[in-house]
């Protein structure tokens, strides 16, 4: 009686153990870059580094590029295209300030990565200040790329003139900005513009720490 006791615990405990293990090699994957990822690495790295420097963020810009895309360059949406997710108006525009982006290619995957670390670094030096930490800057430069800067501009004034207490910071992107009511736009187009450097930030970047540095972000 005994012995089949122990043997029906002892069971017991190793299925429980399989399904830990498992779980956690399924939670280990999931916080991997999908394989398809892979093939673009270096091409990132390259080109962030050539626009950023040898400290450029190559872990936010892949985490950024996962979420536009999944890292398909035949990814289309009702009003943007490839890799990087440019609107036709913002790829020519881009490409007049910059001659290398000339001719348009959103499809191309090179001139996609090429063009979305040009991007990020005018809408950093540009549109995401003054702010009150790197992560906070990265917020704000990540809003502008999703929404565009002008709606970021007008968001930090909503802050400034906001009548909450404790007052609202301008310079500061999580708990302040981020939670500033704007009615003028549709709550889906709030919910995804707010959610989009969340979830780059916290969520994605995480996954492409193994390829470069990334910035720190509070929980």
């Amino acid at each position: 009686m005994t012995l089949g006791v122990s043997a029906a615990t002892w069971l017991a405990l190793c299925g429980f153990a399989w399904v830990l293990m498992v779980g956690w090699i399924s939670d280990a994957c999931a916080a991997e870059p999908p394989a398809r990822a892979m093939q673009y690495q270096r091409d990132l790295t390259r080109e962030a580094r050539a626009v950023w420097g040898l400290n450029a963020p190559v872990a936010v810009m892949a985490a950024q590029v996962h979420q536009e895309s999944a890292w398909r360059p035949d990814a289309e949406s009702p009003y943007a295209q490839g890799l990087a997710q440019f609107t036709p108006a913002t790829a020519e525009w881009m490409a007049e300030l910059h001659p290398v982006l000339d001719p348009v290619d959103v499809w191309h995957p090179q001139w996609a990565l090429r063009a979305l670390v040009r991007y990020d670094r005018l809408l950093w030096e540009r549109y995401a200040t003054p702010a009150a930490t790197a992560c906070d800057r990265w917020a704000f430069t990540l809003s502008s790329y999703n929404g565009g800067a002008g709606w970021v501009q007008r968001d930090r004034r909503q802050c400034r003139a906001s009548q909450r207490c404790p007052a609202c910071d301008p310079a500061r992107w999580w708990g302040h900005v981020e939670d500033t009511p704007d009615p003028r736009r549709a709550d889906w187009a709030v919910r995804e513009n707010r959610g989009y450097p969340r979830r780059i930030l916290l969520t994605l970047q995480p996954r492409y720490a193994g390829w470069g540095p990334g910035v720190t972000c509070p929980r």
